[in-house]
Formats: C-alpha cells, sequence, structure tokens
C-alpha cells in the first residue's frame, strides 16, 4: 500500500467548508469523486484538517493510500485538474513514507486574514471591508499577548469536540499591503475550529477602543469562548501554508 501527498489550492465560495457534508456540497467530496472518475476506484483522502463555509486555500494538502505504486503524479495531477471544477486545483502529487500524515505529521499552519478600507468590488469575495480604519498599532500589541498563551479557549466554538484548547502560536501580526489593505496573519501547531475567526473579531474590537489591552488579555486567561468578540466573516480567511 502506498501513500500519496494532494497539495492543492481552492476557492471556497461555494463550498461548506472542506469535509464532507451532508447537507451541502464539500472540497473533499469534489476530490474524491474527481479521483474516482479517473482511478475508477473509490479512494479516501484525509484532510490537514478543517476549513469553515466559504474559507479559502492557497495551500491545502490531503493523502490518500493506494494499493498501486505505479501511479504517476504528474500525469494524475494533470487529469484531476481537467476534471475538477474550476475553484480547485492541484498542485502537485506526490509518494510520502506510510508513516507521513497529512493532519498529524504537520508542524505548523499559517492563516492569513484580509481586510480592506476602500470601496474595491474586486476584494468583496475575498476581503472583508472596514468602514472606519482600527488601530492597527495597537492591535498588534494585542496580537503579541497571543505568542504567551497556550489555552485558546476563549476562541474555541462552542460545543466543539475538540480535545484540547491548547496551540502553540508562533506569529501573530497584522501586516499592511496598501494604504488601504492589510491582512492577519497568525501561525501555530494546530488551530481549533472558528479561532482565527474569533480571534481576527476580538483584535478589531480592540482596534475600534471597544476592548483594552488589559481586557484583552483577562479575556485570553478566562479562556470563555463567551467573552471574546464576535467571529468575522469567513470569506476573507486563506489556509495559507502547511509545513512538514
Amino acid at each position: 500500500m502506498q501513500r500519496y501527498f494532494i497539495y492543492f489550492s481552492y476557492d471556497g465560495s461555494a463550498y461548506h467548508g472542506w469535509q464532507i457534508q451532508p447537507n451541502g456540497n464539500s472540497v473533499q467530496a469534489e476530490l474524491q469523486k474527481a479521483l474516482f472518475t479517473i482511478l475508477q476506484r473509490h479512494i479516501e483522502v484525509v484532510g490537514a484538517g478543517r476549513t469553515d463555509t466559504g474559507v479559502h486555500a492557497r495551500m491545502m494538502v490531503a493523502h490518500f493510500d493506494d494499493e498501486s505504486a505505479q501511479i504517476d503524479g504528474e500525469q494524475l495531477t494533470y487529469k484531476l485538474n481537467r476534471v475538477l471544477p474550476y475553484d480547485i486545483s492541484v498542485l502537485r502529487i506526490i509518494p510520502v513514507d506510510s508513516a507521513m500524515h497529512a493532519r498529524f505529521s504537520a508542524q505548523r499552519r499559517t492563516y492569513h486574514y484580509y481586510v480592506h478600507l476602500d470601496r474595491d468590488p474586486f476584494c468583496r469575495f475575498t476581503s472583508y471591508r472596514l468602514y472606519q480604519a482600527p488601530d492597527f498599532a495597537l492591535m498588534n500589541k494585542a496580537a503579541q499577548l497571543l505568542l504567551q498563551t497556550k489555552d485558546f479557549g476563549a476562541f474555541c466554538k462552542s460545543h466543539s469536540d475538540t480535545k484540547t484548547t491548547f496551540c502553540d502560536v508562533t506569529e501573530a501580526q497584522w501586516v499592511q499591503l496598501t494604504a488601504t489593505k492589510w491582512y492577519f496573519k497568525i501561525t501555530a501547531n494546530r488551530f481549533l475550529r472558528n479561532m482565527v475567526r474569533a480571534v481576527v473579531g476580538t483584535l478589531l474590537d480592540v482596534g475600534y477602543g471597544k476592548v483594552t489591552l488589559e481586557a484583552f488579555s483577562e479575556i485570553l486567561n478566562s479562556r470563555s469562548r463567551s467573552n471574546a468578540g464576535e467571529s468575522v466573516p469567513g470569506h476573507a480567511l486563506f489556509l495559507e501554508e502547511i509545513e512538514y
């Protein structure tokens, strides 16, 4: 049995996230359907993690096992891109050791959340419009407190099935692209459901003067989702990179 890693990207606008859902289409379902069309056998793919409805991925990774050790990664990549919807693109397929796991072998994941201040029709599906400029410098001060935190229960979706709310965040900062466009970059070994969107929403509360730095620290220490801010919309969130 040979294990393969698939590296791919997708625009999540039309999907109910990565994982197969009973009530809507998913990226996983489309990928498995395309693999069946080409290989003429059911292939179950295991993703590096979940993404919520509408969230995008510049780089997602999944693995699958197959009895055939003769799969040509370049040929399968070409064929998949011929049958997949245009909002999903396979980047490469490589054989890996059977001990490698798309989810559990990942060391770090990086997300970007994009915001813009101007009326830009080309950003409406990939960035969150802010009608007033927040204090980005103050939000960056708050973001540094994330590096000193281990338990992110304050940003975990209620009734989540996660076994632990501990994460190791190694980078968290707002980055300016242009005079009116910014993104929030956050890197960690793992993320909780809805975590990045809840973090961004609470940081924006800091940037708009609704929450002080001291209060933000108290929210972190409370480990209670009810104390944090509202989650921002998913359409501006991108899974940017996964490192193994």
